[in-house]
């Protein structure tokens, strides 16, 4: 069950990065940054950067770590979690917060490349540990 704890810990980061796109979003509302109607379609460049950035970043929450979640509950249902999947799958999960942390705040395109190659390379050697350890059973 120790798999588990990192996904949870996850999704923890992807709400945050919702309620807080949420609360930017009604603060430049209110500070008449962007208008109200601009959420009803998304178009035009009316969206502050900073707020693209945050959209931009939710969005990603729900790309690649999908295959994160998808492995995670494959190796809970196969029952094959080792020692090294679950270390796997806390550097994943590491990473991401460090992705998040350098996307939302500096942005440097570089390093945030870096730890999102990595992260993803920790997610490919996930999946192999896991299925080489369902092949294995």
């Amino acid at each position: 069950m120790d798999i588990l704890y990192p996904p949870l810990v996850l999704m923890g980061l992807t709400f945050f990065c919702l309620f807080r796109l949420g609360y930017l979003r009604s603060k430049a509302v209110a500070a008449g940054e962007i208008k109200a109607r601009f959420f009803e379609n998304y178009r035009g460049d009316d969206e502050p950067d900073r707020l693209r950035i945050h959209s931009r970043h939710l969005v990603n929450l729900f790309e690649v770590p999908v295959l994160f979640y998808t492995i995670t509950l494959i190796n809970t249902v196969a029952g094959v979690t080792a020692s090294l999947d679950v270390i796997f799958a806390w550097t994943y999960v590491t990473l991401r917060f460090m992705h998040s942390w350098v996307h939302l705040t500096s942005n440097n395109v570089l390093l945030r490349f870096r730890i999102f190659a990595l992260s993803a390379l920790i997610l490919v050697a996930l999946w192999i540990s896991t299925v080489a350890g369902i092949v294995r059973q």
